[in-house]
This record gives structure tokens, C-alpha cells and sequence, in this order.
């Protein structure tokens, strides 16, 4: 199987629980899981339509705090932003939108209305979305494409356990929904493929790329 992200040559594993086959490549690091659990949009839809996520919630408006915690002391110059993928709730953008930086929230279920084929931003956000996508590498040269000169994407995704069998017994391959796992090594690859730079990752699950500015 060739790699999702560099074009390499990949190794494969069986998890023995619950018999699926994964694909991991050495120089990106990305994994991947076989292409016959992938689900399509409705079928993930009955999923997401389980998530209760109140936005009165203080708890889940600092799960997004944290996240612009991590992001906001690196980017300067941000007066629009698009939070690309935020499902059913559009909590992180009315909190940036309370900030004075103009934010568009995108979904292709919940909020499929923006001008998504057009529009630039200066701040590209997306939590949690990464690990479903069928072609992240695709998706990731999209909302590059959508960035303007000198623009800063931020991405929040579990990083995974590098080692196998570690791998086996970590929690978050386990949603059905989840088809693709990274670490920072993986969207170093995808950085210099798509011409930005790295400028930070947390070391767990955020990281945050800038566009260069030619």
C-alpha cells in the first residue's frame, strides 16, 4: 500500500482485537487504517448526530480555549479565520468572532453554506477532523490553497504512539470513524510539500504551520 502522504512504500500490522489492518509509513509516520473501514459521509453522520455538545458548557468552551491558548501567542496579523470542520456546534468561532477576528465556521454537514470554493483567511483552524478524512493530504493542500500569503493553519488531532503495540491499546483508533492518525513528523511532511513552515506543535495533539509568505 502506498503512503496517504509522501508516495512511500508502507508496513502494515493487524490489531488482533479487532482484526483491522493498519498501514504505517517509516517517513512521515503517518497510519492509516485499510481502506475497507472507511465510511462515508452519512454513515459517520449517524455518529456525529450522538455528540451533545452544549455550548453553555465550561467545559467545552475550555477544551477550545485551550486549543486558541496554543495557537494565538504564535500568529499575528489575524483578522479573518475559518474553522474548518466544527461540526454541529460553531462555539470556536463565535469565541474568535468575540475577539474581533471575523470567523467563518465550515462543515460539509452541519454548515455546508459558506463560499468555501473562494474565500481567503489569514487563520485556518480545524479540531478533531483531521483523523476522519479519506485524503487528508488533499485536504490539507485545500485549506493551504485557501490561506492567504503568510497565513497560519492550526490543526488539532491526537498524535499517536509511534510503537505498535502501543498503538494497539491506544483509545483513539478505536471510534469507527477514525481512519487516519499523525504525529508531528507527518505534518512536517506535509509542510514542506505544501510550501509552509513549521512552527509549533504541543507535543500531544496541536499543531500549527505558517504559509509562506512569497
Amino acid at each position: 500500500m502506498t503512503c496517504h502522504i509522501c508516495g512511500s512504500g508502507t508496513d502494515s500490522f493487524r490489531d488482533e482485537k479487532s482484526g483491522i489492518l493498519y498501514y504505517c509509513c517509516d517517513g512521515c509516520e503517518v497510519i492509516f487504517k485499510s481502506p475497507e473501514c472507511y465510511q462515508s459521509i452519512s454513515e459517520q453522520k449517524v455518529r456525529y448526530d450522538l455528540h451533545n455538545n452544549d455550548e453553555n458548557d465550561e467545559g467545552y468552551r475550555a477544551y477550545f480555549q485551550r486549543f486558541l491558548d496554543f495557537v494565538l501567542p504564535h500568529v499575528e496579523n489575524v483578522g479573518t479565520a475559518l474553522d474548518f470542520g466544527c461540526g454541529r456546534s460553531t462555539l470556536l468561532a463565535n469565541i474568535l468572532n468575540s475577539m474581533n477576528v471575523s470567523t467563518d465556521a465550515y462543515d460539509p454537514i452541519y454548515h455546508p453554506d459558506i463560499p468555501y470554493d473562494s474565500k481567503k483567511y489569514d487563520l485556518i483552524l480545524s479540531t478533531e477532523v483531521f483523523e476522519h478524512l479519506h485524503d487528508p493530504k488533499a485536504v490539507f493542500g485545500a485549506l493551504v490553497d485557501r490561506l492567504h500569503a503568510g497565513g497560519y493553519l492550526a490543526i488539532q488531532t491526537q498524535f499517536h504512539p509511534v510503537n505498535a503495540e502501543a498503538f494497539k491499546n491506544w483509545y483513539y483508533h478505536k471510534d469507527p470513524t477514525h481512519i487516519v492518525f499523525f504525529t508531528p513528523q507527518t505534518f512536517k511532511r506535509l509542510a514542506v510539500l505544501h510550501g509552509c513552515g513549521y512552527v509549533a506543535d504541543n507535543g500531544k495533539n496541536m499543531v500549527l504551520l505558517k504559509k509562506s509568505e512569497k
